[in-house]
């Protein structure tokens, strides 16, 4: 089965059981993923969400805002001065 095809047979109810699958580390049934069933659901889940949704709601995305030329981030704290260190 090549990607095209499992993408294909995906819904957002199936990525969604797959998503918790992830990130509890098993299956609804309890049985632990393995190392390469994680990594598989996992590239399944970005594979779909990157085809069917829109890019701010897609897992990890991280809202990184804007600024104008100047501006600064609200949690900016200017550097000191350097001073270098005297030894005595």
């Amino acid at each position: 089965m090549n990607i095209e095809q499992m993408l294909s047979v995906l819904d957002a109810d199936v990525v969604a059981r797959l998503r918790t699958a992830v990130e509890i580390g098993k299956w609804a049934n309890g049985v632990a993923l393995t190392q390469e069933q994680r990594q598989i659901c996992m590239q399944a889940v970005i594979a779909w969400e990157h085809q069917n949704l829109a890019e701010t709601e897609r897992s990890g995305y991280i809202d990184k805002g804007h600024k104008d030329e100047g501006d600064e981030c609200d949690s900016h704290v200017p550097e000191p001065e350097f001073k270098p260190i005297r030894f005595v």
